[in-house]
């Protein structure tokens, strides 16, 4: 059961980000919101993180008032599960690193969990890349605006913009391929030091999920749309050259 607090907490929360976007999406000048215009890469980005909420949910609602959508995807889940609970994957990764007095039937749960989020998130980077690579994302909306779109990234500072770019683009998939490998243990350090922090708690199990495959899949997706975007600026500069080389 959930108490009054943690939901009313829960819907300001929702009403403060649905703010956030509607402003950012509204104004006219960035704030830090990246590839604001440059869709469907922050879609995707909320599609996926909306697909991950909602199975997760049904999966852990299943286990305390069983439903038809929630079999479903426990059983999907638990299918998952089976398969990707293989010696150094994600999924084995984060079953050891839950708590040592976790019993057999959580550890299923957590391991079932895991596997569909990282499904879910594979499915979106894989969608992602063939966006990227059988439809010119995105170049294809037009004209790519750095300082709209990547307000973050200074191109005044430092030496050229492109190996910082590709610098970048490849630290994020990198963090992003790791921290599935990290965060496991460092919920378990959390779930030590706050006594209060229950791992398998309806809300901090859902959010938990939702951390562990949304923030390294969102890092690995941006990582390769700087790597995009540094190709980009060198098809330019390549065009660039040879036209001036040809009139030359």
């Amino acid at each position: 059961m959930i108490d009054a607090d943690a939901a009313q907490v829960s819907v300001l929360v929702a009403m403060l980000a649905a703010m956030f976007v509607f402003l950012e999406y509204v104004s006219s000048y960035p704030s830090f919101t990246e590839f604001r215009h440059a869709p469907p890469f922050n879609r995707m980005r909320f599609a996926m993180l909306l697909m991950i909420v909602l199975s997760i949910t049904f999966l852990a609602r299943n286990t305390v008032a069983p439903g038809f959508l929630g079999h479903v995807v426990s059983e999907g889940a638990s299918t998952l599960g089976r398969l990707l609970d293989i010696p150094y994957s994600p999924v084995r990764i984060f079953v050891l690193g839950m708590p040592a007095d976790t019993s057999v039937a959580q550890l299923e749960l957590a391991r079932d969990a895991a596997a569909l989020c990282y499904a879910l998130s594979i499915c979106a980077l894989v969608s992602f890349v063939m966006l990227v690579h059988l439809y010119d994302w995105p170049s294809r909306n037009g004209a790519f605006n750095v300082w709209v779109n990547l307000p973050l990234f200074d191109p005044t500072r430092g030496g050229d913009v492109l190996p910082r770019l590709r610098r970048d683009g490849y630290v994020n998939i990198a963090a992003g391929v790791l921290l599935p490998y990290l965060m496991p243990f460092a919920f378990r350090v959390a779930s030590g030091l706050v006594n209060d922090f229950s791992l398998l708690e309806s809300q901090s199990f859902v959010w938990t999920m939702v951390a562990w495959a949304f923030i390294p899949a969102s890092m690995i997706m941006r990582g390769i749309a700087m790597c995009r975007v540094a190709e980009l600026i060198e098809e330019k500069r390549r065009r660039a050259y040879a036209r001036a080389q040809h009139a030359g």
